[in-house]
């Protein structure tokens, strides 16, 4: 009877316990969050730097890793504050982290660790718009765009989609690492931006290559290695989820290459390694949203579209559209993105099936997300890079910069063709 007596006084304790620290977790997500930390300042860096000229490779660089740096420094301020703080329409009551110490926890890791893996995203999502505006923005618009931008988009978008505090515009989207929240909103954001900086000089006119096709396929494999702790990471345990959003992200990202080459060959006879380079990243942006849901055979399908798609996108839809992107960014990740989001409603495995899942319910809840986003980022975009460009007294740099090159002008420096 002691014992029985005992057992009942613990049972409220086992049932209302608090999150517990999970070592394993810890180390995992310590790992994940490095992972996707070498994302901007190395993996797209040179991925954008190998597709720009050689006259704009530092600054294009620069422009990813200047975007690290401040997009950290906001979001540890405030950024994080309104995106996993209390409160429906934004959050806050944690700025500049206040109330976390090295004993809260966030699920079972540090709510510090959770801090720093959210950062990441924050940063590289504002570092993948960038690659619309090269070559023509100056770099002190971008710096105050990346601040603002991070506080005013980014983090209200992850509010809505992620934080679980949010009910009037969380629409039930499925979106387990940023289909919508990173590369949707990054795509559009840099989509709007380079409409309102208008073409370079020489867009259309003259042929615009690649620097180094070599730096696009190393960078592309940075990012391709730094996605696993992207994706996996947003399990944010190290469970069978994790592995399994471990293993359709490589799956995924192979089938994008092939999808975009594959069409590349049947449209120019060429499979250039530029091209599936792209794919790679197509694909993985792809399967993002999808990750923690779609088994093998979907990963397949979303990344085969998804590449095949971002070439389609780069090759046709965007003279069509006549914007100059430059390094297509909303073609790739904006396009793409919303491929893998309709995605995720229509390849779910099994094992990850929701009980009473209804699929049409779940496409009306990911377009209007998608909807959402594009609404917010486009018109937030807009008003935030005009209050950018009128701190700096214009946001384009002049005609002499521009056909000089940034590297020479603005940083005072250059560098040798490979």
């Amino acid at each position: 009877m002691k014992i029985l007596f005992l057992a009942l006084l613990a049972l409220p304790t086992l049932v209302f316990a608090e999150d517990t620290l999970n070592s394993g977790d810890t180390a995992w997500m310590l790992v994940a969050t490095a992972f996707v930390m070498l994302m901007t300042p190395a993996g797209l860096a040179l991925f954008y730097g190998g597709l720009t000229r050689s006259k704009n490779v530092l600054n294009t660089i620069g422009m990813s890793l200047g975007a690290y740096a401040v997009g950290t420094l906001v979001w540890v301020i405030v950024g994080y504050s309104i995106a996993f703080g209390d409160g429906d329409l934004i959050g806050s009551g944690k700025v500049m982290l206040s109330g976390i110490t090295s004993d809260t926890l966030s699920g079972t890791i540090p709510e510090l660790l959770f801090v720093a893996f959210q950062g990441t995203f924050a940063a590289i999502a504002v570092a993948i718009a960038s690659g619309s505006m090269i070559e023509r923005v100056k770099f002190s618009t971008f710096m105050i765009f990346v601040a603002l931008w991070v506080v005013a988009v980014y983090a209200p978008i992850t509010h809505w989609a992620w934080s679980g505090n949010s009910t009037t515009l969380n629409f039930g989207e499925m979106d387990f690492a940023g289909g919508t929240v990173v590369h949707l909103n990054a795509g559009v954001a840099g989509f709007v931006v380079a409409m309102i900086l208008g073409r370079r000089k020489d867009y259309g006119k003259a042929a615009i290559k690649p620097f180094s096709p070599v730096l696009v396929v190393l960078g592309a494999a940075l990012l391709w290695f730094g996605w696993f702790g992207f994706n996996a990471g947003s399990e944010v345990a190290a469970d069978g989820t994790a592995a399994s959003a471990f293993l359709v992200t490589n799956v995924a990202a192979s089938l994008g290459v092939i999808g975009w080459i594959a069409v590349e060959w049947l449209v120019y006879k060429k499979a250039t390694l530029v091209g599936g380079a792209s794919g790679a990243i197509a694909g993985l942006v792809a399967i993002t949203p999808a990750s923690g849901s779609a088994g093998v055979e979907g990963a397949i399908i979303i990344g085969l579209i998804g590449g095949a798609l971002g070439f389609y996108g780069v090759a046709k839809l965007k003279t069509m559209f006549k914007v100059d992107d430059s390094l297509d960014a909303f073609w790739i990740h904006g396009l793409v993105g919303i491929w893998g989001s309709v995605a995720t409603a229509i390849f779910i495995a099994d094992y990850a099936m929701p009980e009473n899942y209804n699929m049409g319910s779940q496409l009306v809840a990911q377009f209007s997300a998608i909807g959402l986003t594009i609404v917010y980022s486009g018109i937030v975009t807009a008003i935030v890079f005009f209050i950018a460009s009128a701190i700096t007294g214009g946001g384009r740099v002049d005609e002499e910069t521009e056909a000089r090159g940034l590297d020479e002008t603005v940083h005072g420096e250059k560098v040798l063709n490979l």
